[in-house]
């Protein structure tokens, strides 16, 4: 895997978790056109304030990520806003940029001060070691992670290649509306920022709103994407060939990193899948599938490999939506045997031994045949454990 042109990456430990990398910046050698989204919790950690504001004043002079994780900076109150800044001033100086220039990220635990003083002597290691490999950069954003998750994609635009590659962390406080959950993308494509900024609203939509692990919606979650034009290709706007084809690589990215946040889901042991089609319109189809996702009684049922379809259909039923019983059809499916275990409104025979076979699998696929319209939507999802209890009530001891 290349990586976009003119990006470096670096990834240590500082000292603020006890032994793992906790500091990574990533650092582009031009100016970027940047956009982001984040959390709609009303509670939003310090970072996540002042990453807002710069990219509303600096849409297309960023340069640099520094993030840490073991610790969220989060309900910190004017200590945490300041100590944002001091990260953000000292990268900068390290680097030689502007700290305007810089975005902010953290993760971890809530309510605990930043040690800025390891922070910022790691910083000045940090800096000399950037280094085009990205995987320690992936490395030192992870908390529970269990596993690295990185997404890489190229793009032939009028005989320019185009790379996209993006770097998330995220295994528990996930559900739609962003969770607990960063992710960076990085581009060497030559886009405009409304360009930008339309394609990866769209694409969150697509990907990071339509995961769930356990209904929780983190103070943190930020999705950055920083486009440096590297790729010297003909600028992206709204309308073109290019936008479409750029657009579609972008959500691939985007796309495989969520499934990837809900493959490492803290506990988990099944990725679900769940596809509404032939619904009247597309929202209907999007609440739908979130509801039967984030459902903590189907979760279970699916840990338990118990082919209890009356909770998914209860689950599509408190979704908010309103649509014909008598109509919907489910099926269940580990993408080799299938079966129908509900149609036209009611339940139907089928092998509990082969609903056990399909059960029994990683990946769970459920499909909601809606019968009433052409529209669909895919969320994903993960079983929930005994483990998922243990992680959690030990998190911050």
């Amino acid at each position: 895997m290349s990586v976009p042109k003119g990006f470096k990456f670096v990834g240590i430990y500082c000292g603020i978790k006890k032994c793992k990398k906790d500091l990574a910046i990533a650092f582009s050698q031009t100016m970027c056109t940047a956009c982001g989204m984040f959390t709609t919790n009303t509670v939003k950690a310090a970072p996540v304030i002042y990453d807002k504001e710069v990219l509303e004043q600096n849409p297309e002079g960023i340069r640099a990520v520094v993030v840490n994780s073991g610790n969220a900076n989060a309900c910190t109150g004017e200590e945490g806003a300041k100590n944002v800044v001091r990260m953000a001033k000292k990268v900068a100086e390290e680097l030689g940029i502007e700290p305007q220039s810089v975005v902010v990220a953290s993760t971890g635990v809530i309510g605990v001060q930043l040690p800025i003083e390891k922070i910022e002597n790691g910083m000045q290691k940090a800096v000399s070691l950037l280094q085009d490999d990205p995987i320690q950069f992936a490395e030192a954003i992870m908390t529970t992670d269990t596993a690295i998750k990185l997404s890489y994609r190229e793009v032939e635009l009028k005989g320019k290649t185009v790379r996209i590659l993006g770097i998330a962390k995220g295994s528990g406080m996930i559900h739609p509306n962003l969770a607990t959950m960063l992710s960076f993308i990085f581009t060497d494509a030559k886009i405009s920022h409304n360009a930008l900024k339309k394609i990866l609203k769209n694409s969150v939509d697509k990907s990071y709103n339509m995961i769930d692990v356990d209904r929780d919606t983190s103070t943190n979650d930020s999705v950055i994407v920083l486009a440096n034009g590297m790729a010297q290709n003909e600028e992206i706007v709204e309308g073109t060939e290019q936008y479409c084809h750029f657009e579609n690589a972008f959500d691939e990215v985007n796309i495989e990193l969520a499934r990837k946040i809900v493959e490492d889901g803290e506990g988990a042991t099944k990725l679900i899948q769940v596809e509404v089609i032939n619904a009247s319109d597309e929202e209907s189809a999007k609440k739908i599938a979130r509801s039967v996702v984030s459902s903590n009684l189907v979760k279970t049922a699916i840990y338990g490999e118990d082919p209890n379809w009356g909770r998914i259909i209860a689950a599509a039923g408190y979704s908010g939506m309103v649509f014909d019983i008598s109509k919907v059809d489910l099926h269940l499916s580990n993408g080799r045997k299938s079966i129908t275990v509900f149609q036209n409104g009611k339940g139907v025979y089928f092998d509990e031994q082969i609903a056990k076979q399909i059960l029994s699998s990683t990946k769970i696929f459920l499909k909601i045949d809606m019968n009433c319209g052409n529209s669909k939507a895919t969320a994903w999802g993960c079983d929930l454990t005994e483990k998922y209890i243990q992680i959690n009530g030990r998190y911050r001891t």
